[in-house]
């Protein structure tokens, strides 16, 4: 069983002198740096050695080195300080303009082609010193999209792994909130000279070579259940892991591939496609913001939520 150690007892700001005498690689650098004296930076050390049973750092003509130790601990007393300061921060108010805060957001590979250029600009403009890491989202691979398959999305929100996700509308927990930011459906991509850009039929839809976007490479979606209801199919020559790749697909092909009309309006002509309405009924998808209650009491993430909700409504072309 380990030994738990009495944080009471322990000066956890020899954690931050650790962190600048590696950084300065001098004691006497250190110690102007933390506007303390070189003695006293030497008296913390020899607490830092004692509390962590290691030498840390080694005299040299020009300074300091650190040990093999020293330098196996760095990544870690850098985490723990980071999220010492990340903590502190977010005790203070809210500033987007002076906020050094990075926040993370999960999307889909779409969101980030259509409206991820105007994020950029506004956090540039309202926010310099604020920062968002993307992560790609997609749904589960265990479930049908009625049965949970964004499950592990929700629980990276609760765990605060992300910060927001947007999502096609989903029924979520009590402890979930979710605000539309917006519609979009899909078209049918292809160059301009397709034969069912230009006769945009089922059967010239039906005899066109498909491209499938499908991150498992299932050669199967909800166009052909439609199709089946119809009494029709098509064939599927190529599947692509995502939307991004799927423009290049069909720019250098004859294939007809189902792609959000954001996503073809926003960068079909740069590619030489068009979108033409498909040759059935669809219905158009919601897409949500979805956070926790508790994480949106944080005034950052609030701020985060209405950044993407007005970015994307601002720049939507349904």
């Amino acid at each position: 069983m380990l030994k738990q150690i009495d944080l009471s007892r322990t000066d956890l700001n020899l954690l931050v002198l650790f962190e600048t005498v590696l950084r300065e690689g001098h004691v006497g650098r250190a110690a102007a740096a933390l506007s303390l004296s070189p003695s006293a930076v030497s008296h913390g050390l020899g607490r830092l050695r004692r509390l962590l049973n290691d030498p840390l750092f080694l005299r040299t003509p020009r300074g300091v080195v650190p040990t093999d130790r020293a330098v196996a601990l760095a990544p870690e007393i850098a985490e723990v300080l980071q999220g010492i300061r990340s903590m502190l921060a977010m005790a203070e108010p809210f500033d987007p303009e002076t906020s050094p805060r990075r926040f993370r957001l999960g999307v889909g590979d779409a969101f980030l082609c259509v409206f991820g250029p105007t994020l950029a600009a506004r956090l540039a403009e309202r926010a310099p010193a604020i920062g968002v890491s993307v992560l790609h989202v997609v749904p589960s691979f265990r479930q049908s999209p009625d049965e949970g398959a964004w499950d592990h999305v929700l629980a990276m929100l609760e765990s605060r792994e992300l910060d927001v996700a947007l999502l096609p509308w989903l029924t979520c927990p009590a402890r979930f909130t979710t605000r539309p930011v917006g519609q979009d459906r899909l078209v049918a991509a292809t160059r301009a000279d397709h034969p069912y850009a230009l006769n945009p039929t089922i059967e010239t839809y039906c005899r066109a070579r498909h491209l499938v976007v499908s991150i498992r490479g299932d050669p199967v979606a909800s166009t052909d259940a439609t199709l089946a209801a119809l009494g029709a199919s098509r064939r599927v020559t190529m599947t692509a892991p995502n939307f991004s790749s799927a423009l290049f697909l069909a720019a250098e092909s004859d294939l007809v591939v189902s792609l959000p009309e954001s996503l073809v309006t926003g960068h079909g002509a740069r590619f030489g496609l068009v979108g033409t309405p498909l040759p059935f009924q669809v219905s158009p998808s919601e897409l949500v913001a979805v956070t926790t209650h508790a994480a949106l009491q944080d005034a950052g993430v609030a701020w985060l939520v209405d950044l993407v909700s007005a970015t994307m409504t601002d720049k939507w072309q349904p």
